[in-house]
């Protein structure tokens, strides 16, 4: 997990950049300290970088200030849940009803998201699993062709995985997403978007009353 120098980005952009992929990973949960002596080591960074990359995930709601214990990453409640959607369904509904038919790397980067999918599925990875479905969806914001877009989806990704992670049974939840990403890529790749829309709405209704059903059932720590 060392930062590397990468497209011209500063040490602080590399760190975040590197802690909210292991978040959106599964590697960082809800929870976990977030130690600066502890970070130095892991990322091989300064106390200073890693001091503005917290204050920056704290401005993206993925870690928070907990008193007594100092920074953890975010656990998020039914309000923020409720919040997430609804930029989801503006954000991937827009994406989907304002697409033409895939263009082959479009396609290609979906069915890669699926295929990896696919493989954790095979070995019961139910944890990579929902960070590649995850991927499928950040491709699917993709076709809006906004890098600002894409930056932002990638916050709404990794909070999202902080929101599976209050699944009990991870393999339950997991399970039923992957037929339905691959219908909406192929309603997708035959020019098909007002159905792939509706199949997204669907698949976002049903997600969302999930996670809220967890949320609500879940005992506060």
């Amino acid at each position: 997990m060392n930062s590397k120098e990468s497209g011209g980005l500063s040490l602080s952009a590399q760190l975040i950049q590197e802690l909210r992929e292991d978040i959106i990973g599964g590697r960082l949960l809800p929870g976990t300290a977030l130690v600066e002596a502890e970070l130095v080591k892991a990322y091989n960074a300064s106390r200073n970088t890693i001091r503005e990359a917290l204050h920056q995930l704290d401005r993206e709601g993925l870690a928070t200030y907990v008193r007594h214990k100092g920074v953890m990453v975010r656990r998020l409640g039914l309000a923020e849940a409720r919040d997430l959607f609804t930029v989801r369904r503006t954000l991937e509904l827009q994406a989907i009803l304002t697409s033409r038919p895939l263009r082959e790397y479009q396609s290609d980067r979906m069915l890669d998201a699926l295929e990896a999918a696919e493989l954790a599925q095979s070995r019961e990875d139910w944890r990579a699993f929902g960070t590649h479905s995850l991927h499928f969806h950040q491709h699917i914001v993709g076709l809006l062709h906004s890098p600002l877009f894409d930056e932002f989806f990638a916050n709404v990704a990794a909070q999202m995985r902080l929101l599976f992670s209050i699944a009990p049974d991870e393999e339950g939840f997991q399970r039923p997403w992957i037929a339905r990403d691959r219908h909406i890529h192929d309603l997708l790749s035959a020019g098909r978007p007002r159905e792939a829309a509706e199949a997204m709405a669907s698949y976002l209704d049903d997600s969302e009353n999930r996670l809220l059903d967890l949320l609500s059932a879940a005992k506060p720590l």
